[in-house]
């Protein structure tokens, strides 16, 4: 069976425990294979906005944009405040240029290959490449662009293509995890399961698995999935579907390793910072989890739909006919 291990950090950990188990797919690096479980890896740092421009991605994004041409700046580096880096979408360029053109220089387009590889967890870094090779033919084919200038009070890094959009901000903007919304997801279509983000599904429906029948009333919803354009954190205190907050103890762990499977593909950074905004407003607790009826795309009980919503968070996946998903996590 072809397994990936993810390195991940635990999401909200009491006895900082370390245990480790794989993560199969049905079908990886074109191999058909059966879903494993995702194991749980270490536990979190505890030092808030630690993501800055010192930080390894950070540091690379700089030495690239000193890099840069003029030319090249007019065509790749924005204004803070351009409308296009609050863009969320997930099939879009945010700028004409592709890193595997002749546009970039042969050590440019090595430097932004390393970016990507120090936004993600080691394991999280395999699995986006196979994405991205799948999807588009690989990270050459996706575009880079800048919005103000690394050492401004504010400035971002991003990165769009085809079902993949990544942010970096050196922490120049305070309680917004990755920089703002980021997206990912996976062009498989002839299953579910068969997609490369389909370990996270199993993870939360694991949740589902464990509820009591009223349990289940109240967090499986009859309406579909909202629109994509709908996954920007609401702040409000309450929410359609079943409260962490109304869970034991055994099924907060399982909420905690659903988070720990999403958020771990990233960088540790970035998810130390959405613990501990998470805790701001009141830990695992404060969410919500929403699943969608009308979405159960194989009749089989098995929610390919659904959504971890709260106060700063709006994790949304809708899992077919392909991967589109989002995360969305700040404080106001």
């Amino acid at each position: 069976m072809d397994v990936i291990r993810l390195d991940l950090g635990t999401f909200i950990s009491s006895e900082n425990k370390m245990t480790s188990q794989p993560i199969g797919r049905r079908r990886f690096l074109g191999t058909t294979t059966a879903l494993g479980a995702l194991g749980v890896v270490g536990s979190l740092p505890s030092v808030h906005g630690s993501t800055s421009l010192k930080s390894t991605a950070e540091s690379v994004i700089g030495e690239l944009y000193e890099s840069l041409s003029e030319t090249q700046r007019a065509e790749v580096c924005k204004t803070f405040a351009d409308p296009l880096r609050q863009k969320v979408n997930a099939n879009w360029h945010v700028v004409k240029p592709i890193v595997g053109s002749n546009f970039y220089s042969k050590s440019q387009r090595s430097m932004a290959h390393e970016i990507v590889k120090n936004l993600t967890s080691p394991s999280g870094f395999e699995l986006l490449s196979k994405q991205m090779e799948d999807d588009d033919g690989g990270l050459d084919a996706y575009s880079i662009a800048w919005f103000g200038k690394p050492g401004d009070a504010q400035f971002e890094w991003m990165l769009t293509g085809r079902h993949l959009t990544l942010r970096a901000d050196g922490n120049t903007q305070k309680k917004v995890v990755f920089g703002g919304p980021i997206v990912y997801g996976h062009g498989e279509e002839s299953a579910p399961e068969d997609n490369l983000f389909y370990f996270q599904t199993v993870k939360v429906n694991k949740v589902f698995e464990s509820f009591s029948s009223e349990q289940r009333a109240k967090a499986l919803l009859q309406s579909s999935i909202p629109a994509e354009s709908n996954v920007k954190v609401q702040t409000k205190d309450s929410y359609e579907g079943l409260s962490v907050g109304a869970m034991n103890e055994e099924q907060l762990k399982l909420v905690n390793e659903a988070l720990t499977s999403i958020l771990g593909v990233y960088r540790e950074e970035d998810t130390k910072e959405a613990k501990e905004l998470l805790e701001e407003v009141g830990g695992l607790k404060s969410l919500y989890l929403q699943y969608f009826a009308k979405d159960d795309m194989k009749s089989d009980s098995i929610w390919d739909m659904w959504r971890i919503v709260g106060k700063n968070t709006c994790i949304h996946f809708r899992g077919a006919p392909h991967v589109h998903a989002f995360i969305h996590i700040q404080n106001a």
